[in-house]
């Protein structure tokens, strides 16, 4: 019988990297204190190094407003296919049954 494996939270890996990151302490005594295995602990702290400087980039703003520009885009194609529809509809009258 296999054992399940444990679905850590994204504040915990955060954390936990950042703690590494920190190296205040040792990564086996972080990890003995959250309960993972120290190669876990290296691997966040990894990638918490790796992705910091996105935090900072101006990039994240540009792509969060150019997804709202197409989402309003989306939903003006939508109100005019909706209209469109209702339009044959009307139309069309009895052969649209």
């Amino acid at each position: 019988m296999s054992k399940k494996r444990r679905q850590h939270s994204a504040a915990l890996k955060a954390q936990v990297g950042l703690e590494a990151l920190k190296e205040i302490q040792p990564v086996h005594v972080i990890a003995a204190k959250h309960q993972v295995h120290p190669t876990q602990v290296n691997q966040w702290k990894k990638e918490v190094a790796e992705r910091l400087p996105e935090v900072f980039s101006k990039q994240a703003d540009a792509d969060a407003t150019e997804a709202k520009a197409r989402e309003q885009e989306l939903y003006a194609e939508i109100g005019k296919l909706k209209m469109q529809l209702e339009w044959l509809k009307k139309k069309l009258g009895p052969y649209g049954d």
